[in-house]
């Protein structure tokens, strides 16, 4: 796919990803999986006094998935519990600007991740 189709935000968080890695001593974690292309995710989170402080994602995709999990780190970050459990993959790709509509089920592990993580 050519990466003209993306927007140059979404390039940005693939060509440098925000918060990778993993948080030492999570609170919250979850590893998930896209059954359809495969892309994973492992979002690590720490949570003091019901505000995420930190979150961290290592993944495993195409550049959409890498985006998408970057942005819901900075999505995440400085929220309470409680708005973070209501993140959805459409606000994920509100924040990159958009993706093409056949990449928008890359944002989904974002999505999931969060709802694994704070279940």
């Amino acid at each position: 796919m050519p990466f003209e189709e993306y927007t140059p935000k979404v390039m940005d968080h693939f060509l440098n990803p925000r918060n990778t890695g993993e948080v030492p001593e999570p609170t919250h974690s979850a590893l998930v999986r896209n059954p359809v292309c495969g892309d994973l995710v492992k979002l690590t989170v720490r949570v003091k006094d019901g505000i995420v402080v930190e979150a961290r994602t290592k993944t495993f995709g195409c550049a959409a998935a890498i985006a998408s999990s970057s942005a819901l780190t900075e999505l995440l970050q400085g929220t309470s519990v409680e708005v973070a459990r209501r993140i959805k993959n459409s606000d994920v790709v509100l924040h990159l600007g958009g993706l093409p509509e056949h990449k928008v089920a890359c944002s989904v592990v974002a999505e999931q991740a969060v709802l694994e993580a704070f279940k």
